[in-house]
């Protein structure tokens, strides 16, 4: 071993710093992370849109969910033009499905009456598929999430009315 790589000494994978900046330019996220082991690499993007933060870190992870700390996200175009009612917003970030399965009809659809507590879509993060239930009764007005869409922590999802 030469001087710079001592033994336990932090290795980081560069083409996979790479891959995730490149993931966050594509899919407009604003941070993702991952981890192997006890080795965790979270890459961010400042909110004015500057270059990305890399931070590897070997901290492990807590115990329980932590709360988001991220800001809420500014009011979109879908959002601004969404009807009124009662907005379902994700509760993490990941990745919209609007059925359970590919070829599955949706669990909600325009015009479609809900009970509060029912699933109206999922939101899959780090391979974990997340119920999204409606937070109370009514009429979807709108569905502003295409399916199989990345979303943002506070992102508007779908109206109740």
């Amino acid at each position: 071993m030469n001087d710079k790589q001592e033994k336990g000494a932090m290795q980081v994978d560069v083409a996979l710093v790479r891959e995730l900046a490149a993931l966050l330019d594509d899919t407009h996220l604003t941070e993702i992370e991952v981890e192997d082991g006890d080795r965790k690499i979270r890459v961010a993007r400042k909110a004015g849109g500057g270059a990305p933060i890399y931070a590897p870190s070997f901290a492990p992870a807590p115990a329980t969910p932590a709360a988001p700390t991220a800001a809420p996200v500014a009011a979109s175009a879908a959002e601004l033009a969404a009807p009124a009612g009662t907005m379902v917003r994700s509760p993490i970030v990941g990745t919209a499905y609007l059925s359970a399965e590919p070829g599955a009809a949706p669990f909600a659809r325009v015009g479609a009456q809900v009970a509060a507590g029912e699933t109206i879509l999922i939101v899959e993060a780090m391979k974990v598929m997340n119920a999204i239930p409606a937070p109370s009764s009514g009429t979807i007005k709108a569905v502003l999430v295409d399916n199989g869409q990345p979303v943002e922590y506070d992102q508007p999802l779908i109206v109740i009315e």
